[in-house]
């Protein structure tokens, strides 16, 4: 597959074309912007564990439509979504049809009743509704391994965009054993891990609105002016680049010449349904104070994500032909590195000769991209260490001090973890991301989906059907070489990608959940009877939990939940 799958070497993190050297004024611009995050994270600082991890229910559902919108759109989307088209053309298209129909498929079968079952975070949500703890534990911990296979994505985009602004840093002050992308990566990593150790889900979700409309705004201006200046199109790129398309070859245009029909169709159901099983996605809907206000923020999200996702594809034209008309055939031998596609957008405004504040703007946006997703990913993996296993499974008694100080440090955990992986990258922004949607497409979305829709489904099946899953989401990627040398089995790469296995594993372990649930004890009416609360007409009150509902229609005494 061109522009997916081609390894990357830290020698050629350095994109053709990209000018690095310290640029004044977009360095001001990115420092001040994260310089206010940090302020946000410190006044928004939290103590205990409401604000912690859902922010103490109280977001709004636009702000939290902006949030969701920053929250999704990572540097994959920013960067690596006009990457993958600009290499792969129409196959990357995948990507945007994917991403985007997963929320519809959110919208109409999970957001309402997510909320309506009421707890902090998504291995919660498993551990409660199959009851058991060694459920919960394989979620929390698939939720971890998620977060930072998710993360390695935005830590790339970090560091590549980064040195359009900063330059290389070696030039100023000797960092032993990094070169200036991973000089980059670490700066910024540094800065957003220190602001989410602060935070929290309540700073984070405030810093989230604000990420949105730096982002937006600078994708849009930088799109409007480029296509603008080099004659592409007016007032609206979105629909003008299509004149542009018969001039880039059929290496763009083609359908079957950047990825096969097959692996179209593997991508896009892979994403479709790893964007229903993203833990950092779900606990969004955990923000508000109701089902409704969930539906709505889902909505309002929808559409904020949709006004980027049109334009990329115009983004990907533009500086397609850019690249060829000043620096080389983006198709030819050897054409033009994945490094380069990555920024693609940068590179198409510094091309259009820009001016290099507004180029630099365009930069900020895909760094508030990264972080803000990087946030919502941290916060994920944070909880499901400190909340699940910690407070849940070890110690039941944890204080919410001692729970915000084990989520704090788990950031930092996963922070670094991150960084280290993130310095030799085995892969394209687009394809890092990509395998952690297949993950949550095989692993989490059946126990979300079948958890909510069939009431039946049991705890024998639910841990038979993560554990086949985790160890199916492995084969490709061992196969591959992202987890050590590779297998390099042919027939596995085909039908089976790490980037869309999904297609293939996510049937399985649906198939392998429901007869095992099948030939099995069901589960306590209790637990029935919750899944019916989550699809009841009836409202529930802000603070209430399915659970509670149902303890209190069987004359329970009350308990903390």
């Amino acid at each position: 597959m061109s522009g997916v799958a081609v390894l990357l070497q830290t020698d050629d993190l350095l994109p053709e074309g990209l000018d690095i050297s310290f640029k004044l004024v977009p360095g001001i611009i990115v420092v001040s912007m994260m310089l206010l995050f940090l302020a946000i994270g410190f006044i928004f600082k939290v103590a205990d564990t409401d604000d912690m991890w859902v922010a103490g229910r109280s977001i709004g559902n636009v702000e939290n439509g902006m949030a969701i919108g920053a929250n999704w759109m990572s540097a994959a989307s920013y960067l690596g979504m006009a990457a993958v088209i600009a290499l792969s053309g129409v196959y990357g298209l995948a990507f945007v049809v994917g991403w985007t129909t997963g929320y519809f498929v959110l919208l109409i079968f999970m957001a309402a009743q997510m909320r309506r079952f009421g707890k902090y975070t998504a291995p919660d949500f498993v551990g409660d509704r199959f009851n058991s703890d060694g459920a919960r534990a394989l979620a929390a911990i698939t939720t971890f391994l998620l977060a930072f296979v998710y993360a390695l994505g935005q830590a790339v985009g970090m560091g590549l965009v980064g040195m359009y602004i900063l330059g290389d840093l070696n030039n100023v002050v000797t960092i032993p054993g990094l070169d200036a992308y991973q000089a980059m990566m670490v700066l910024f990593m540094i800065v957003t891990i220190s602001y989410l150790a602060l935070s929290g889900m309540l700073g984070a979700t405030k810093n989230m609105a604000l990420q949105y409309i730096i982002l937006i705004v600078a994708f849009l201006v930088g799109l409007s002016v480029t296509g603008w200046t080099s004659g592409y199109s007016t007032i609206l790129p979105q629909i003008e680049y299509g004149m542009l398309i018969s001039e880039l070859g059929a290496e763009f245009s083609d359908p079957f010449a950047g990825g096969s029909y097959y692996l179209w169709v593997a991508t896009c159901f892979s994403l479709v349904f790893g964007t229903c099983g993203l833990p950092h996605v779900l606990v969004r809907f955990y923000t508000v104070d109701n089902e409704r206000t969930a539906r709505w923020s889902c909505t309002w999200g929808l559409f904020f994500i949709c006004v980027l996702y049109l334009s990329a594809p115009a983004f990907a034209a533009f500086g397609t032909d850019l690249y060829a008309q000043n620096i080389a055939d983006p198709y030819g031998d050897p054409g033009m590195t994945d490094a380069a596609a990555d920024v693609i957008v940068v590179l198409a405004a510094q091309l259009s000769g820009l001016p290099e504040w507004l180029v630099g703007f365009v930069a900020a946006g895909g760094i508030a991209a990264a972080v803000a997703t990087t946030a919502g990913l941290f916060i994920a993996g944070s909880s499901a260490i400190a909340h699940d296993i910690y407070a849940n499974i070890i110690n039941e008694d944890a204080t919410q001090r001692q729970q915000v100080l084990v989520g704090r440090l788990s950031i930092v955990a996963l922070g670094v973890l991150t960084i280290i992986f993130s310095l030799d990258p085995t892969a394209p922004i687009a394809a890092l991301v990509s395998f952690a949607f297949s993950l949550a497409a095989i692993v989490l979305f059946p126990m979300f989906f079948l958890g909510l829709w069939w009431e039946n489904t049991n705890r024998q099946g639910a841990l038979a059907g993560m554990t086949s899953g985790l160890i199916i989401w492995l084969i490709p990627m061992f196969n591959e070489g992202h987890f050590g040398s590779g297998w390099g089995i042919e027939v596995i790469a085909t039908w089976m990608p790490a980037i869309g296995s999904g297609l293939i594993g996510m049937p399985i372990v649906m198939l392998i959940t429901i007869f095992v649930s099948y030939v099995t004890d069901e589960p306590p009416e209790r637990t029935k009877m919750m899944v019916r609360q989550c699809h009841s007409p009836e409202p529930m009150p802000r603070d209430k939990t399915a659970a509670a509902v149902v303890r209190e229609k069987n004359g329970e005494t009350p308990a903390d939940d």
